[in-house]
């Protein structure tokens, strides 16, 4: 993951050099070396795809790429404000280590899980939890597409629901593998944790609009990120929303920024038309920025 940025670029090695100091570890070394155990630790991944997509957005925006509106899904949402200078990377980077050591602390301390249901209207399954609710807590939890969403809770209310889920028609359920029931009620001293953060954080008004995944807005002000990104560990990420405001501010093009394609799926089944380019390695910034004089 990201050793080919690394050996292309002294900005990237930089970046991890900063990161590494920063979170007290060797992020370069698990990314590129793993073992993949360690990498997919919630207090390991959040920092290493923080790292990955800003590294891939400052690459292209020396090459004369900037966005002109931007949105990230979950902890993506850091990514698109610091590449709106919303703050600095380290900056960034030391809220996603508070934001992933205390998601990691409160999925130990309040265990729960996540399933992917596709194939029910919002509405639908917004009741299927509800009717679900008794076993203990289950809320929809990633509205990432018309008929495919995330939802997240106690193990015994999950899994209630994804049987009423089935009975009620969805063409596909699946348990997720997760440490924790990220953006559910499950998440609260987490999120109390991130918000003392965010408190003392110096954060600035984004240079070009922002979505949020609580609001599918636009941030406002500083104030305003705080309060949104402490809210978005309780709080369903709506993507569909967040797409359809990108949308509406009419972009020239989509790109997807940071490692995999998965969003530029989902764009494709969420605003017609539209299409976006996957950009997260070497090979694919130089493509993507060939001629282009910044």
């Amino acid at each position: 993951m990201a050793r080919d940025l690394h050996e292309m670029s002294a900005l990237a090695r930089t970046r991890f050099a900063q990161a590494n100091e920063i979170l007290g570890f060797n992020l370069a070394e698990v990314c590129f070396d793993g073992p993949e155990d360690e990498l997919r630790q919630t207090r390991v991944t959040q920092p290493a795809l923080f790292v990955h997509s800003v590294i891939v957005a400052e690459l292209l925006a020396e090459r004369g790429i900037k966005p002109s509106c931007a949105a990230g899904h979950s902890l993506g949402e850091y990514s698109a404000l610091a590449c709106a200078d919303a703050f600095s990377f380290e900056t960034g980077l030391a809220l996603v280590r508070v934001r992933a050591e205390a998601m990691q602390r409160a999925g130990q301390q309040n265990p729960g899980t996540m399933a992917a249901v596709v194939g029910l209207a919002d509405e639908k399954l917004e009741q299927v939890c509800s009717d679900a609710s008794s076993a203990g807590v289950v809320v929809p939890a990633n509205f990432n597409s018309s008929g495919q969403i995330v939802i997240s809770g106690d193990v015994p209310a999950v899994e209630r629901a994804m049987e009423l889920a089935k009975s009620a028609g969805a063409k596909l359920v699946k348990k997720l593998v997760v440490s924790g029931a990220f953006h559910s009620p499950l998440m609260k001293l987490a999120a109390d944790e991130l918000g003392a953060a965010l408190e003392s954080a110096d954060i600035r008004t984004p240079r070009v609009p922002v979505i949020s995944n609580v609001t599918g807005k636009a941030h406002t002000t500083p104030d305003s990120i705080r309060e949104m990104l402490a809210a978005q560990l309780l709080s369903p990420v709506r993507w569909t929303a967040c797409q359809s405001a990108l949308a509406e501010m009419n972009p020239d093009s989509w790109l997807e920024v940071g490692t995999g394609s998965v969003l530029a799926g989902l764009l494709k089944r969420s605003v017609s038309g539209a299409s976006a380019t996957p950009v997260g390695t070497a090979t694919e910034i130089e493509s993507l920025t060939s001629g282009v004089t910044a």
